[in-house]
């Protein structure tokens, strides 16, 4: 019997097939002009030529390798509910509700594929518990990640405060002065937070923002993504009786990945030997 392929790897190679030449297409063919516009080889206006050029080439490389992809990935993973969700968060596709997916080019033969291997999209994914995982994970603030935008922000104080005095950009100081201090400040609270901001054991969940559930109460836990660039976040959302939880995961000292890898761990043991 066939193994079948490892989400990971699904993405590893989609990664490598398509958002590596994507990115070589789109900023290479503009690299290139721009160089040969130096060298006065080609004209100037040659160069917002090149940039469409790039965007142009690269979205019709998308557009055919996406579906090729998309058909082996879903054929060869056995969990495509994760796989779908982990290509959204990874940028290979886009959600459902996006007009972009309209431009992925498919065969009369890829349409046929793709809507045999819906069918596996009827079947809930399969997880193993995570044995390396301990009887209690408790999640903190990254102490790494703290420190290490604190001290920028000190940085961009500092910069305001040598304008203010000792230049005459008394604009640009106080506009650094100012948002250095706030966010400084802002993540001093984090970097001084010695509690545990999210519990995962056997028993249920416990965040900084919501007393303990347990499984039994605890529903639809799950973490999700939102944004998209320098704008996203994950969160870890559930619900339970009478309420529901949304905490957001990106200052954690554990991976968003990790976290929902502990989700699944727990709640299969309390399946197995709690309930």
């Amino acid at each position: 019997m066939k193994t079948p392929l490892t989400v990971d790897k699904a993405i590893t190679r989609g990664l490598l097939v398509i958002n590596l030449p994507v990115t070589l297409i789109m900023l290479g063919i503009p690299g290139i002009t721009l160089y040969l516009s130096a060298e006065k080889s080609m004209p100037n206006w040659s160069i917002v030529i090149s940039f469409l050029l790039g965007f142009g080439l690269a979205w019709t490389y998308w557009s055919f390798a996406i579906t090729k992809w998309r058909i082996w990935a879903f054929e060869n993973v056995r969990n495509v509910h994760e796989l779908k969700k982990s290509a959204i968060e990874n940028g290979l596709i886009w959600t459902d509700t996006k007009w972009f997916n309209k431009t992925e080019i498919k065969s009369e033969a890829d349409k046929l594929k793709w809507k045999l291997l819906l069918k596996k999209f009827e079947k809930e994914d399969d997880y193993f518990e995570d044995r390396s995982l301990p009887i209690r994970t408790r999640v903190y603030f990254s102490k790494f990640k703290s420190t290490y935008n604190f001290i920028l922000m000190l940085i961009c104080l500092f910069t305001g405060l040598f304008l203010l005095l000792k230049s005459d950009s008394y604009f640009i100081g106080t506009g650094l002065s100012l948002v250095g201090a706030y966010l400084a400040y802002k993540e001093l609270k984090p970097l001084l937070n010695n509690a545990p901001q999210l519990i995962i054991d056997n028993k249920g969940i416990e965040t900084s923002t919501s007393n303990f559930k347990s499984w039994a109460e605890i529903k639809h836990e799950e973490v999700i993504m939102e944004g998209a660039g320098k704008t996203t976040r994950f969160y870890l959302i559930y619900t339970y009786n009478n309420g529901s939880e949304k905490l957001l995961l990106d200052d954690f000292n554990m991976s968003p990945k990790d976290i929902e890898t502990a989700l699944r761990t727990y709640r299969i043991r309390y399946n197995k030997y709690v309930r």
